[in-house]
C-alpha cells in the first residue's frame, strides 16, 4: 500500500513542477517546493534502494554511497557540494529570497498565506535527514516522506480547487485545519518513533555509522543527512590525527563522570541497561571508545537525532546527535511554528501520544539511565533578528506551551523516575573558534581532567563558611549592577548536614563549583550581566529582578523597544512562564577556565557548562535536584546536602503541577564584573569570600594563582 501511495505521490508532485493550475504568486511557491521534494525522492531512492512499484527498472546499482554518488573517485568536496545543494535554499547567502524566510514569504504571498506556506516549507525541510535514514529503516522513512508529501499535495489541491471554482485562494482557516489534523493524526506514530530512538539500543542508525565507518576519513559524516560544515570536517580530521591515548582520556573522563554521578547521587547504576548518548558530529572516534566504556558498565547506547520536525522541536534546544545548523536564523524563525495550530485540544492529544509511547516502552524506560551529553563551543555568537512575520505564540498559547512543558516532564518522570537516573555533560571547542583551535582543544582537555582533590579541598573550605550563613551578598563592580541578597536554607544539624554540594568532576565536567537550592523568601535584588550567551542566543545588558526568590521584572538591550526585549527574555529564558524561581545559587571556582577564556578572547563563546564555573551563577527555573529531591545526597565529608528543595518544589507534595517548570537556565557573573561575594551569619557578621574578582577567604588563595598567571 505504501509503495502505491509513493508512486502516486511522486507522480503528482512531478506534475506540479510542470503545471500552471494555480495563479501567481502561489504557483512559483508550489513549483519550487515540488522540485525540492523531487530531490528528496531521488535522495531517498538512492540511499534505500527503494523505487516504488513502477520504477524498479530504474534502480541505481549498489555501488553508490548513501548520498547517491559513486563510491569510486569521489572526494570530500563532491560530498560537501551535494550536501550543501540539499540545504542550499536556507543557507544564509540564499535566505533573503527563500520561502523558508517568513519575511520573504509574507512579502510575496501575503501575511496569512505567507505564514502558513512558510511553516509548511519548514516542515518539509525536516525530510532531508529522514531520507538518509532510509539506509537503516526504509519503511519508516518512506512513511515519514509520505505523510509530509501528502500534506503538501493536499494544500496544493485546495488552491487548485478554490481558484477553479471560486477564482480565489482557499480560506486560510482551511489550510490551518489541514496542518492541524496532520499533527494531530500522526502524533502517536511520531512520538512512538521518537521514544524508541531515545530508549531502545536496537534503534542503531547512528551507532551503525560509528561502528562500521572508517572514522579516519571524514566522508562518513555525510551518512547522517545533517548539514555538514567545516566545523564537522575539521573536527573529524583533528580527531583522526589525535593519538589514541588522548582520545581515550577524553572518552574516559566523559564516561567516568556518568558513572560517578550515580555514586554521588546515591543511585544504583546496576539497575540500568541503557545510556542516551548526545554528541556533535565529528567526535565519533571519542564516542566509539565511550560506547565501549559504557558497555563495560553494562550500558548499551541509545542515540537519537536532534529534533527537526514540528512534532518534537523545543525552541532552539538540542535533543540528540547534532551538527551545525545550516542557518540559525531559519531555526529561530521557525521555533514557534506550532502557533499556527496550537490549542488545548492539540496539547492534550500530544500528551496522550507521549503517554502511549512511553507505556509501550515501559520496560525500556525502566532501564534508561539518563543522558550523557557532549557539547561544543566556539561558534560565532548568534544575534537573532526578530521578525514580525514569523509565527509566534499568543498569550493564551504561551500559557498552554508552558503547561505542556511541565506536564511532559511529569509524564516522562513517571516512566523514567528522576530519583533513579543521572547524567553527565562535557564540552569541547570546534574549529570555528579560530586560529588557536588546537591549542584551545588541548587546554580544554587539560581543563576537563584537572585534579579534583585540590578543588574538593578548597571548595570544602568555602562550604564550611557558607554553612555559617543566613544569607549571601553578591554585588557587581564596574558596569555590572548586580545587587543581590540570597537567602540560605536554615541548617538544623550542622554536624551532619550541609547547605551546598561540593561539585567535582562528575556529572558537570569540568570541576569547579559549589551550589545550593536557595530559600526563596528573603532572596531579592537585581542580577545583571553586561553580555551573556544562553542556549545559542546572545543577551546584552541582561537584568533580572527577584522578589522573595521569584522573577518580578526583566530587561535587556538587544532590541530597540522594551516590549521586544521583554518578549525575547520571556520566550527564551522564562519559556513563556509569567515568573520563575531562583532554582540555584552557585559559586564557580574554576579560575583556570576563566584565564583560558581571557587568554584566547573566547569569553563570549564558552558554553554554560564551563562558563558557570568562572564566577557565581544563578539559575532560573527548577532546582538542580528536580524530581530527585527525596534521594539523600552526601558530600565527600559525609554530610548530607539538605537544601534540595525550595518553597516552590515542595508544592509537589500537594499540587505537583505547580512544583516544576521544565526549565533551568544558568546565568554567570564573570570574575571581572564581580565586586563581592560575602556570607552574612545569623549574628550579622559579614565574611567575604570574593572581593573585586579575587578569592579572599583563608584557604582559597590557591584559586588566585591562575588569575595572577593570566594577567
Amino acid at each position: 500500500m505504501m509503495e502505491e501511495r509513493y508512486d502516486l505521490l511522486k507522480s503528482r508532485i512531478e506534475e506540479i513542477t510542470k503545471e500552471n493550475q494555480v495563479s501567481e504568486p502561489y504557483c512559483s511557491y508550489f513549483k519550487q517546493v515540488a522540485l525540492f521534494l523531487m530531490e528528496i525522492f531521488q535522495c531517498f531512492e538512492r540511499i534505500s534502494g527503494f523505487h516504488g512499484c513502477e520504477s524498479r527498472e530504474n534502480a541505481l546499482d549498489e555501488k553508490q554511497n548513501p548520498d547517491g554518488t559513486s563510491r569510486t573517485g569521489q572526494d570530500l568536496q563532491t560530498l560537501l557540494k551535494y550536501n550543501h545543494k540539499l540545504y542550499g535554499d536556507i543557507l544564509p547567502e540564499n535566505y533573503e529570497a527563500s520561502y523558508g524566510n517568513p519575511a520573504y514569504a509574507v512579502k510575496l504571498l501575503g501575511e496569512e498565506y505567507g505564514q502558513i506556506l512558510c511553516a509548511l516549507y519548514g516542515e518539509l525541510y525536516a525530510l532531508i535527514p529522514i531520507a538518509f535514514e532510509g539506509a537503516h529503516k526504509k519503511e519508516e522513512s518512506l512513511f515519514e516522506i509520505l505523510i509530509r508529501g501528502e500534506l503538501f499535495v493536499e494544500v496544493y489541491c485546495s488552491f487548485c480547487r478554490e481558484i477553479e471554482e471560486e477564482d480565489r485562494p482557499p480560506v486560510p482557516e482551511s489550510l490551518k485545519e489541514m496542518f492541524y489534523w496532520f499533527v494531530s493524526d500522526y502524533s502517536e506514530e511520531e512520538w512512538e518513533k521518537r521514544t524508541r530512538q531515545k530508549l531502545d539500543p536496537s534503534e542503531d542508525f547512528a551507532y551503525g555509522i560509528i561502528k562500521n565507518s572508517n572514522l579516519d576519513n571524514p566522508s562518513y559524516l555525510f551518512s547522517y543527512g545533517e548539514y555538514i560544515s567545516e566545523n564537522q570536517i575539521k573536527t573529524a580530521q583533528y580527531m583522526a590525527k589525535l593519538d589514541e591515548k588522548t582520545i581515550k582520556l577524553m572518552a574516559d573522563t566523559y564516561t567516568e563522570g556518568y558513572r560517578i554521578g550515580f555514586i554521588k547521587g546515591n543511585k544504583d547504576i546496576s539497575k540500568k541497561k541503557v545510556v542516551n548518548i548526545v554528541y556533535p558530529l565529528g567526535f565519533e572516534k571519542m564516542i566509539k571508545l565511550a560506547i565501549a566504556n559504557f558497555e563495560a558498565m553494562g550500558l548499551k547506547p541509545a542515540i537519537m537525532r536532534t529534533a527537526h520536525s514540528i512534532f518534537h522541536k523545543n525552541g532552539m534546544g538540542i535533543s540528540g546527535f547534532y551538527s551545525d545548523s545550516p542557518n540559525k536564523q531559519f531555526d529561530f524563525d521557525h521555533k514557534e511554528d506550532q502557533a499556527l495550530i496550537l490549542d488545548k485540544k492539540l496539547i492534550n492529544r500530544k500528551l496522550e501520544a507521549i503517554g502511549k509511547a512511553h507505556e509501550a516502552c515501559r520496560e525500556l524506560a525502566k532501564a534508561h539511565g539518563g543522558p550523557a551529553w557532549v557539547e561544543v563551543f566556539g561558534e560565532k555568537p548568534f544575534v537573532p533578528k526578530v521578525k514580525k512575520e514569523a509565527l509566534a505564540f499568543d498569550e493564551k498559547q504561551q500559557k498552554l506551551e508552558a503547561a505542556y512543558r511541565v506536564k511532559t516532564s511529569q509524564l516522562i518522570n513517571e516512566y523514567i523516575p528522576g530519583e533513579e537516573r543521572s547524567f553527565t555533560i562535557i564540552a569541547f571547542p570546534v574549529p570555528e573558534i579560530g586560529a588557536h583551535y588546537e591549542a584551545i582543544m588541548q587546554e580544554t582537555i587539560a581543563l576537563n581532567t584537572l585534579d579534583y582533590e585540590t578543588y574538593e579541598s578548597i571548595q570544602q573550605t568555602i562550604i564550611d563558611t557558607l554553612d555559617l550563613g543566613e544569607s549571601v551578598i553578591v554585588r557587581g563592580m564596574g558596569e555590572n549592577r548586580t545587587d543581590l541578597k540570597v537567602a540560605l536554607y536554615p541548617l538544623q544539624n550542622p554536624e551532619k548536614e550541609t547547605i551546598f554540594e561540593n561539585c567535582v568532576a562528575d556529572v558537570n565536567i569540568p570541576v569547579g563549583e559549589v551550589f545550593t537550592s536557595p530559600a526563596l523568601k528573603g532572596t531579592e535584588g537585581i542580577l545583571h550581566v553586561t553580555k551573556v550567551y544562553l542556549s545559542q542566543l546572545e543577551y546584552k545588558d541582561l537584568s533580572i529582578t527577584f522578589t522573595d526568590g521569584m522573577v518580578t521584572d526583566y530587561s535587556c538591550s538587544n532590541f530597540s523597544t522594551a516590549e521586544e526585549n521583554k518578549k525575547y527574555i520571556k520566550d527564551n529564558i522564562l519559556f513563556h512562564h509569567e515568573s520563575l524561581p531562583m532554582g540555584e545559587f552557585a559559586i564557580g571556582t574554576n579560575t583556570t577556565a576563566y584565564v583560558m577564556a581571557r587568554k584566547y578572547h573566547i569569553q563570549d563563546k564558552l558554553p554554560i557548562l564551563i562558563g558557570e564555573k568562572t564566577g557565581p551563577h544563578f539559575a532560573v527555573g527548577d532546582t538542580c535536584y528536580s524530581h530527585g529531591e527525596e534521594v539523600a545526597v552526601f558530600n565527600p565529608d559525609g554530610k548530607e546536602i539538605v537544601a534540595r528543595d525550595n518553597e516552590i518544589s515542595l508544592l509537589r507534595k500537594t499540587d505537583v503541577e505547580k512544583a516544576y517548570f521544565g526549565c533551568h537556565t544558568d546565568i554567570t557573573i564573570p570574575y571581572d564584573e564581580l565586586g563581592e561575594v560575602s556570607v552574612v551569619t545569623k549574628g550579622g557578621e559579614v565574611i567575604p569570600i570574593i572581593l573585586e574578582g579575587r578569592f579572599v577567604l583563608k584557604g582559597t588563595e590557591g584559586l588566585n594563582e591562575a588569575l595572577s598567571r593570566g594577567i
